[in-house]
């Protein structure tokens, strides 16, 4: 096959990517990495020697393609409809603006509540992690004043930034639960959990959810959220 996407099934990155293949249902080969085997942490490298998932490589056209929005905006080249950012530049810059914006304020605090409860007893960060739920706190508030008078993130579209919102969402919510203090974010992400492409994803997930930590624990890492 083609393409292959090498993934871990409770990485929020990942899902993200995962959206959108769903959208444009494309044939795709998933290769799940553990971290912890060695040949594939080993094979991993050797595709993007920074070591995160997700990666797609491509064999058709020879290339290996890292990082959840470059991967989504390289699909649009592979398949451009439906398109997750549109040909329009003004609609494409507000399109990337919100996937940052959720890759920085939502996605960004929600995996250093995850990192700190995976840490050690006495080499907790309860500072950083205070600051991550005030960071938390501030995105649901602008989220839920932009999602007022929209169906989706960017606009009536469902694009790559609604593919960046899903994920650390539904892990946020677990974290700091946002359907009640905000209601047009609540309103948005049943929406979200509604939509097939994402349904689908979080389906796959779902065997391994009880690896997401809810307190401080000393067991392993779940592989990357």
């Amino acid at each position: 096959m083609a393409l292959t996407l090498y993934f871990h099934p409770l990485s929020s990155y990942c899902h993200k990517v995962l959206i959108a293949l769903y959208e444009k249902d494309l044939a795709f080969e998933k290769r799940a990495v553990d971290l912890g085997n060695e040949a594939e942490r080993a094979a991993l490298l050797a595709l993007w020697p920074v070591g995160k998932f997700p990666v797609l490589r491509d064999e058709a056209h020879g290339r290996t393609v890292p990082e959840s929005s470059i991967i989504i905006e390289y699909l649009d080249g592979l398949c451009a409809q439906p398109r997750m950012i549109p040909a329009d530049p003004a609609e494409a810059l507000q399109v990337r603006l919100q996937d940052r914006f959720l890759d920085l304020y939502v996605h960004g605090p929600m995996q250093k509540i995850v990192g700190d409860r995976l840490r050690p007893p006495r080499e907790g960060d309860p500072f950083g992690v205070k600051e991550a739920k005030a960071r938390l706190g501030l995105a649901y508030g602008m989220l839920d004043a932009r999602l007022k008078d929209r169906a989706w993130m960017a606009g009536e579209d469902f694009t790559m930034a609604d593919c960046a919102a899903a994920p650390p969402l539904f892990f946020a919510s677990m974290l700091v639960p946002f359907e009640t203090g905000y209601p047009a974010l609540g309103a948005y992400f049943e929406r979200l959990k509604q939509r097939p492409s994402y349904a689908r994803a979080l389906e796959k997930a779902r065997p391994f959810l009880h690896m997401v930590p809810r307190e401080r624990t000393e067991n392993a890492s779940t592989g990357g959220m």
